[in-house]
């Protein structure tokens, strides 16, 4: 069980919006009306987003996403052919809606316009690129920078052009990662690598498998020990030297945390790990956890975890050392919130892509997952990521989540160079802000883009979407730190409840999010569900949180894998960011079920409600680029939540 200290909490929050439809009456035709091909679908009974999916595709609409405080009954759907405005309604695709036995009524939207009120001077750009500099617009030389194509994706190896990490946005910047140090825990970094020498930073790196300040791989016939100096060559690797390729911040430096090469992991191990040179190191990148087999339910231990919060909060300097994690290899088999670290509020988890933009078959699927990188080719499998190996060597093959949370890790140097006082959760809103969903898809089709209750757009495979450095750079320049962040302990049912295999368990928590309390919250950060739950199949056991904005979190899927019938959870702390921005006032929902064609019985002991964010609106200071950003879309949602 991984035990979270009751002064673990601290938390932060966000408003939520609500949206009030009114319908006015009207003849079809008017000479100052025009309809638009956007839809108010309301459902006879509440509907999942699948369901919604299914529905308007079949009947060539797109569904946009569940309306706010609509508990799942109304949806905005579009349709593609009709045109953007027209004088006159379209009865026909409202008669091919309201045939389909769930919709109760489907009404064309009138479309009107908006002027705005004392207009905003343009706001300037944020950088103007240096034309003296002879790498502005200008690609690395590195011999493997072609192969590299999470840095710059032009369809290489059956790639999607443009999918790709937007690095040179921000090398344009002048942003190269300058001044910031990432740890790579792991199985030791070969330092004497020529692409890696000059960027080492020894000061930072110890060896706690050896206990001494050199943590070199310790030699074996198969390589096994290259995975830690693979990852520095993402984050570091040098520039324009004539070897292997380059690192996402190739001008950061990078210290080896020699820690996993050992028959068995110790607490103490870890947490010395994790709080090694907290002001020196500004990033912790770890590219593992507990076993990836679709049954273990492990996290860190108290000594960890202590490292880990300590690290946030007092690391440098007091901003907090940034905590990256891979989300896991597992496959759907496996559900990365079932790893505590990973899962943790206070790390970042960060999941893969091919360069396709689907995800990889080993990718876990989970509601922590902030946001995504790259990993493997699509076409060919050993097409996947090019960086350092071992003894001065260069591959082309790393993959897996392994790669993409250095990749992350790179970005977010990047972030910390553009604004070198930016706190730990700047870094998350940041990531939340920045991220795109651009070409990603969930090959088999399982976990579609949903919006939730202040219009950000988010996918259970990919959290927030790929990660974006020129953008990322680019706000982190003119970024406000946000308010101070809150815990509202925001209800707890703590009376069994059985589980069955006929229907679902829903339970309800109403809360005013501790409201004229020093501890509200009013703008979501990160929602915890403290669990204790058993089951006859574990593995057959699924959860899910709905927010009071209708936003739906799948917070544990089926495991194929986890027979367990004794262990169950035991305040397990599953957590959510697809709630972020959101206002937390209102009733949550926690809906237990079991997905087995065989009978299955459980009980659900305890559920706890735990609410993290800030009690002022964090985008306040901030003036958005494009009136089409996800920060001017969060931040208008906050302003109409505020004057309700």
């Amino acid at each position: 069980m991984m035990f979270i200290p009751k002064w673990c909490y601290i938390s932060a929050g966000l408003i939520a919006c609500c949206l009030v439809v009114t319908i006015h009456s009207s003849s079809d035709a008017h000479p100052n009306r025009v309809f638009t091909s956007s839809f108010l679908v309301r459902f006879k009974r509440h509907v999942d987003h699948a369901q919604a999916h299914d529905i308007a595709e079949r009947n060539g609409f797109v569904n946009l996403g569940m309306l706010p405080g609509s508990a799942g009954r109304e949806y905005h759907f579009k349709h593609s052919t009709l045109p953007h405005a027209r004088t006159r309604r379209s009865l026909t695709h409202a008669r091919v809606l309201k045939k389909e036995r769930l919709i109760n009524t489907a009404i064309q939207q009138q479309g009107f316009k908006r002027v705005k009120r004392g207009l905003r001077p343009a706001i300037p750009a944020v950088y103007v690129p240096d034309k003296s500099d002879p790498n502005v617009g200008k690609a690395p030389t590195d011999p493997y920078f072609p192969l590299q194509w999470y840095l710059r994706n032009t369809g290489q190896n059956g790639g999607k052009p443009r999918l790709d990490l937007n690095v040179q946005a921000a090398w344009d910047q002048g942003i190269t990662g300058k001044n910031v140090t990432t740890a790579i825990m792991d199985d030791g970094v070969d330092y004497m690598h020529p692409d890696l020498k000059f960027n080492y930073n020894a000061e930072a790196s110890y060896d706690f498998s050896s206990n001494d300040q050199f943590p070199y791989p310790r030699y074996t016939d198969d390589w096994f020990n290259s995975h830690g100096t693979r990852c520095a060559g993402e984050v570091a690797a040098a520039r324009d030297n004539g070897i292997c390729g380059v690192g996402v911040a190739y001008d950061s430096k990078i210290a080896g945390i020699r820690m996993l090469d050992q028959p068995y992991m110790t607490d103490l191990i870890e947490a010395n790990s994790m709080g090694h040179e907290p002001h020196k190191i500004h990033i912790y990148s770890a590219s593992w956890g507990p076993t990836d087999d679709g049954k273990t339910v492990d996290g860190p231990r108290n000594a960890t975890m202590r490292a880990i919060v300590q690290g946030v909060n007092e690391g440098r300097n007091g901003l907090g050392n940034i905590y990256v994690w891979a989300s896991g290899d597992g496959g759907e088999e496996d559900d990365c919130n079932c790893d505590g670290y990973a899962a943790s509020m206070w790390t970042i988890s960060i999941n893969s892509a091919i360069n396709d933009g689907q995800n990889a078959h080993y990718d876990e699927s989970c509601s922590s997952t902030l946001a995504s990188t790259f990993s493997n080719g699509a076409k060919d499998p050993n097409t996947g990521v090019a960086t350092t190996d071992l003894y001065g060597k260069c591959t082309t093959t790393h993959s897996g989540t392994s790669a993409a949370a250095p990749e992350a890790a790179g970005v977010f140097a990047l972030a910390l160079e553009a604004n070198p006082s930016l706190t730990w959760r700047d870094v998350q809103h940041l990531t939340v802000l920045t991220s795109k969903r651009n070409s990603l898809f969930d090959a088999k089709n399982r976990f579609h883009w949903t919006m939730n209750g202040v219009g950000l757009e988010f996918n259970h495979l990919f959290g927030f979407g790929v990660l974006d450095a020129g953008a990322i750079v680019s706000l982190a320049k003119k970024w406000r730190t946000v308010p101070p962040r809150y815990h509202c302990e925001a209800g707890a049912i703590l009376t069994p409840h059985s589980i069955s295999s006929v229907g679902s368990l829903v339970l309800r928590i109403n809360t005013d999010a501790c409201k004229d309390t020093d501890t509200e919250v009013r703008y979501l950060e990160h929602v915890q569900a403290v669990i204790t739950a058993n089951a006859t199949r574990r593995g057959d056991l699924e959860l899910f949180v709905t927010s009071p904005m209708g936003t739906r979190s799948m917070i544990l899927s089926r495991r194929a894998n986890d027979d367990d019938h004794r262990d169950g959870f035991t305040k397990w702390p599953f957590m959510t960011t697809h709630t972020w921005g959101e206002y937390p006032q209102g009733t949550w929902l926690l809906e237990a079920t079991f997905n087995s064609k065989e009978p299955r019985t459980g009980w659900l002991k305890e559920f706890s409600l735990v609410l993290h964010g800030t009690k002022d609106p964090p985008y306040r200071m901030l003036s958005p680029a494009s009136p089409h950003s996800k920060l001017a879309i969060v931040k208008k949602a906050h302003e109409d939540q505020d004057k309700m």
